[in-house]
């Protein structure tokens, strides 16, 4: 007898009343930003976000009662203690390249270590709650954090990832740390099952990730932002640059959304922000057309949320809209 216009249950992700046993679509929070090359804290995002989301209303415009889809947050991963000790090893590395100065191998080592541990961790964890027939996503921390869903997914199937972000991600053991924020789409297109991926957003890359490109032997769509800002002047609407978008991407798609990929007006906290950007509602109409093509969303991630509850609040409406149209293209969820 939920009433989606009362109060929500206190404690749960958007006030929700579903449990982890019942939840079709289950939420990992990875409080972990051991790599982080500029602004700290979004190892402290997801407990942010799940205090800030029981504050939404639940009604969406497009996605008829979108809290049907039983959803419910795991419990931590990363103790806060562990993520700052490694935290403390990543900045001595960082602070000695920054100085020009060898670091110590054994901190690097450390690092990858812990953040393989991680990503082990929720490997497991992914890989059990599939054989259950749940859904999952994962809530960073920094955008290190999905490579444990990534892999865990791409073990069962074959999909594209789409990535909303500022950066490309595809640096190779950036500051010597091979699960750096910064390398995620590296690392993730090492995986058998990533077949391809589009990024959309960019606006900040490097040489390097230009050559990664060039000689990668999968698909990489890349969307500058610079470029898509200069066809809305030249007359080319959002909805066909749209179009042009969601035809990159095969019939199974992640999503991994990177807030920096937004106006930094909606994500001011960030770990890295970039000026420029999406707006809220391009961000929103570009993955409901990917719904509405009939392609699927098998999981997502949504990460570098600032710990603000300014950015809570923004994240939080990204992963509910998420959540819910993973539900609409699986099936427990309808449009209107």
């Amino acid at each position: 007898m939920y009433n989606p216009s009362d109060v929500g249950k206190k404690g749960n992700i958007f006030g929700l009343p579903y449990t982890l046993e019942e939840a079709d679509l289950i939420l990992i929070p990875v409080h972990l930003d051991v790599t982080v090359s500029y602004g700290q804290g979004t190892s402290l995002a997801p407990k942010m976000i799940k205090q800030e989301s029981s504050q939404l209303d639940l009604s969406l415009l497009s996605i008829e009662k979108p809290w049907e889809l039983k959803m419910a947050m795991y419990d931590r991963i990363v103790k806060s203690s562990k993520n700052e000790i490694h935290r403390g090893r990543a900045l001595n590395v960082i602070n000695a390249l920054e100085a020009g100065k060898e670091p110590e191998l054994e901190q690097v080592e450390y690092v990858n270590e812990f953040c393989e541990s991680i990503h082990n961790e929720v490997e497991e964890l992914v890989t059990s709650l599939i054989k259950l027939d749940k859904k999952v996503a994962v809530i960073g921390g920094d955008h290190s954090s999905p490579l444990g869903l990534i892999r865990a997914l791409s073990k069962h199937m074959n999909f594209g990832i789409l990535q909303i972000d500022a950066h490309m991600d595809l640096r190779d053991r950036y500051e010597g740390f091979e699960y750096s924020h910064a390398s995620i789409m590296n690392n993730a297109l090492k995986e058998e099952g990533v077949k391809s991926l589009t990024q959309v957003g960019i606006r900040d890359f490097c040489e390097e990730e230009e050559i990664y490109i060039s000689n990668s032997s999968k698909p990489i769509h890349v969307f500058y932002d610079e470029e898509v800002f200069n066809r809305k002047l030249e007359g080319l609407n959002w909805k066909e640059q749209v179009t042009a978008i969601v035809d990159t991407l095969p019939e199974n798609v992640y999503v991994s959304f990177d807030v920096d990929g937004l106006d930094p007006a909606l994500c001011p906290n960030t770990g890295t922000p970039v000026a420029g950007g999406l707006k809220f509602n391009e961000a929103i109409y570009l993955l409901e057309r990917v719904v509405r093509s009939g392609r699927k969303i098998i999981g997502f991630d949504v990460c570098e949320t600032g710990n603000d509850a300014w950015d809570a609040n923004v994240s939080s409406r990204i992963i509910y809209r998420l959540a819910a149209l993973t539900g609409v293209s699986n099936s427990l969820l309808s449009f209107r």
